[in-house]
């Protein structure tokens, strides 16, 4: 599983880095490393949706405060 996250700078300014933070440590947390690539990447054009994420070229838009259920409806649910 590949989950992308925006890094660019509307993304930046909307929180990404805590989200790109929170999924390092949600992925150690479930020893998830082997299963789990996280990536970053520049501008995927939906700047006004919020931190765009992908996870296997499906789009989501995550905040800070959305990222722990994302994580566990879109990754651990999937993977398990």
């Amino acid at each position: 599983m590949k989950i992308t996250v925006c890094i660019g700078s509307s993304c930046h300014i909307k929180g990404s880095r805590q989200v790109v933070e929170e999924l390092q440590y949600l992925i150690a947390e479930n020893n998830l490393g082997d299963k789990v690539e996280l990536a970053g990447t520049f501008c995927m054009g939906k700047c006004q949706q919020g931190v765009c994420v992908t996870v296997d070229d499906k789009f989501f838009s995550v905040s800070p405060e959305t990222v722990k259920e994302f994580f566990n409806t879109n990754v651990l649910k999937a993977i398990k």
